[in-house]
């Protein structure tokens, strides 16, 4: 097989990707036996003229005739089949079924490989089975009542549940090809495995969690909602021995796999009760920003999206402050929506969120100051917990009270004279309370925005405009504590508990949080023998 890269075409395309390849190639059409998109991605250097950049993978009947012909080609490689490494299961006997907290990406990893190898986990979620939980988030954003146990933070799937579905990340793993299949076997397109920024939406990945949910249980596993692991029982010798379940029902173990997700506070706090080894991790906060996504379009592409039939253009900015504080965007949502992601009473949150056809018209995106350890103040591990909080009730108030949340355009934020108090362009739901965002901000994070609006304007025209509307706040950007573990990807001090993806402090986004849960699955699977579960 020839690996051949820098396929550039102009968007839309006018020949067959294999016409393409033929010429690059110089043999013929007929040559080609098989071809497979590796990454496609899109160069707007040069807006309105765009192009789309192709690396293939391509087999031929002959393939040594094609590669005499093109062996010098720098763009050309030939490629040798890599099996996949096998993994062989380990010796060390096991007295119970390894125990899994949370459904989200990591731990949806953990189960999904720990069933398939025959050590059929039972899966723990405090949250409800995602069509529940969907009805109930659907619900609180119409005006209904606020659930704390049923939210976008809480439930099958995880926070990126009720998201854009963003399978990117920054790492360079070989088991990103393995995990962007899993997706697709659940249900996922299959574009996934090649686009440049793939994406799912956040209404087929309702589908894709619930069919991996299936295949956990198809092979052995069980998965139990609204249970919620309220402590964890160790040892002597700090090896776990059980975990309780709703305060009540207490299930043996000696292997927990803990993918709790960055809003399990009230399992930090177990957790730092019972002397499990945490620390505070920065992270950041801000506001959500929304323009119209006609204006997003026309700074990247020079024209509408629809006219080159491309998808919605997303954005990424960077702001350095003289002070030494970054401002940046964070989970840009391309024809999104904004939505209230509380998690507890009395307190505010935003999040972006998207369909798959991300068809909503309006881009969003958080614009997020860093947070330090130092700005948490105190010495506990859990101060970036209750920093996160002191905003969140500041929001809850500021919107009336009610889960509504406080709303400012940016001429009123950066006090332009003339600037309209209310903007046109804003999707929050349940709805939004126009005032001072200073308010329900720490001033650090205000000027810093203040520097940064300006700056991003000069990088995409109508950035800052003075219509254009921020909502409050954004707090959820990565967990404000790390859950320290060793090489063996054990908790310090609690042999047998594994604690993983976001909510533990080694991920961030779906992608990074699935591989996580599945090195540590597979770190288990190596060390410990399959159980026969009757």
């Amino acid at each position: 097989m020839l690996r051949v890269l820098n396929i550039r075409t102009a968007v839309p395309m006018q020949k067959p990707l294999a016409a393409l390849v033929a010429k690059k190639l110089r043999c013929s059409r007929s040559d080609i036996s098989g071809l497979t998109i590796v990454r496609r991605s899109i160069d707007a250097r040069r807006k309105p003229r765009i192009y789309f950049v192709f690396t293939v993978d391509v087999s031929f009947a002959d393939e040594d005739r094609v590669w005499k012909r093109c062996r010098d080609n720098k763009d050309v490689r030939r490629l040798t089949e890599t099996p996949a490494p096998e993994i062989h299961p380990g010796t060390q006997p096991m007295a119970h079924r390894p125990i899994v907290i949370g459904t989200g990406p990591s731990g949806l990893a953990a189960a999904l490989a720990l069933a398939e190898h025959g050590y059929a986990p039972i899966v723990f979620e405090r949250g409800c089975d995602v069509d529940t939980r969907t009805k109930d988030v659907e619900t609180f954003w119409r005006g209904g009542p606020f659930k704390a146990s049923s939210n976008v933070q809480f439930g099958e799937g995880g926070a990126g549940t009720f998201s854009d579905g963003k399978l990117t990340t920054r790492v360079n793993h070989p088991l990103l090809r393995r995990i962007l299949q899993t997706f697709v076997d659940a249900g996922a397109p299959e574009d996934i495995l090649y686009a440049y920024n793939p994406h799912v939406g956040t209404d087929v990945l309702r589908r894709v969690v619930k069919n991996m949910r299936h295949t956990i249980e198809a092979r052995g596993g069980e998965v139990h909602f609204s249970s919620c692991v309220t402590a964890i029982h160790r040892d002597d010798e700090g090896r776990i021995t059980s975990v309780t379940v709703n305060d009540s029902d207490e299930y043996p173990a000696e292997l927990v796999v803990m993918g709790i997700g960055h809003s399990a506070r009230d399992t930090y706090y177990m957790l730092h009760d019972q002397g499990v080894t945490l620390e505070k991790k920065p992270f950041a906060v801000g506001v959500r920003i929304e323009h119209s996504q006609d204006v997003i379009d026309r700074a990247q592409y020079g024209c509408p999206a629809a006219d080159l039939g491309l998808e919605p253009a997303d954005y990424a900015l960077v702001y350095h402050s003289p002070e030494g504080r970054s401002c940046y965007s964070f989970c840009m949502c391309p024809g999104g929506v904004v939505v209230g992601a509380a998690s507890e009473e009395g307190r505010v949150v935003t999040n972006g969120m998207s369909l798959y056809r991300r068809d909503s018209g309006i881009a969003n995106s958080a614009v997020v100051v860093n947070v330090t350890a130092d700005d948490m103040g105190g010495d506990s591990p859990l101060a970036g917990i209750e920093f996160q909080r002191r905003y969140e009730e500041l929001a809850y108030k500021a919107g009336g009270s009610c889960y509504y949340a406080p709303a400012q355009t940016v001429g009123s934020f950066l006090k332009r004279p003339g600037a309209p108090q209310e903007g046109p362009v804003h999707s929050y739901r349940p709805g939004v309370t126009w005032t001072d965002l200073h308010d329900v901000l720490p001033g650090f994070v205000t000027t810093t925005l203040e520097q940064a609006l300006p700056y991003f304007g000069r990088r995409i025209h109508g950035f800052d405009d003075d219509a254009v509307v921020m909502t409050g706040v954004e707090t959820r950007t990565s967990a404000p504590v790390r859950i320290v573990r060793g090489e063996d990807r054990m908790a310090l001090g609690a042999a047998g508990l594994y604690p993983i993806g976001e909510g533990a402090g080694y991920a961030g986004g779906i992608m990074s949080a699935f591989l996580d849960g599945l090195e540590t699955a597979i770190e288990i699977i190596r060390k410990y023998q399959p159980l026969e579960v009757k």
